[in-house]
């Protein structure tokens, strides 16, 4: 198992790579799982599960770590998962306007959502937003907003 002191640092450069489609949706997702205390298993790295520290709420929906951009399910727990008082931070805390009409992808809307949940969560843990921190490796954003980057999974 990983430990979630190797979680990737946040920052505002890298919410906004986030939403501006520069890295790729399991990417997203992984950075969630850390917080979330899932775990790579040792036998299969590619699979996440959940710890002993994942919340109840989401070791019982989720005992693998779900896909947050792909899965419909895991994104509506992402959204119910942030405090009434957190749902505004995106706009309050990045100043993001939100995505135009023709823009409106449930990719986008997702990964918005993740970012939403992300800072709700630095929030809760009295963590303050960096501006800059490590970066992963970007990629140009996908031709086609709908699938995502190669290798993401399909959006359901």
């Amino acid at each position: 198992m990983t430990s979630n002191r190797d979680q990737m640092p946040l920052s505002r450069r890298l919410f906004m790579a986030i939403l501006d489609d520069f890295v790729t949706d399991r990417f997203v997702s992984k950075l969630v799982w850390e917080r979330l205390s899932y775990e790579a298993s040792n036998s299969v790295p590619s699979v996440w599960v959940a710890t002993k520290e994942t919340p109840l709420e989401w070791s019982s929906a989720f005992p693998f770590a779900p896909e947050i951009i792909a899965h419909r399910r895991a994104s509506i727990h992402l959204t119910r998962s942030i405090p009434k008082e957190n749902k505004q931070l995106l706009k309050q805390t990045l100043s993001f306007p939100g995505y135009s009409i023709n823009e409106l992808y449930p990719r986008r809307t997702r990964r918005a959502t993740a970012v939403n949940w992300l800072l709700s969560w630095l929030t809760l843990h009295g963590e303050v937003l960096p501006e800059i921190g490590p970066m992963p490796d970007l990629n140009e954003p996908p031709l086609d907003p709908i699938t995502g980057h190669p290798g993401d999974p399909t959006v359901t």
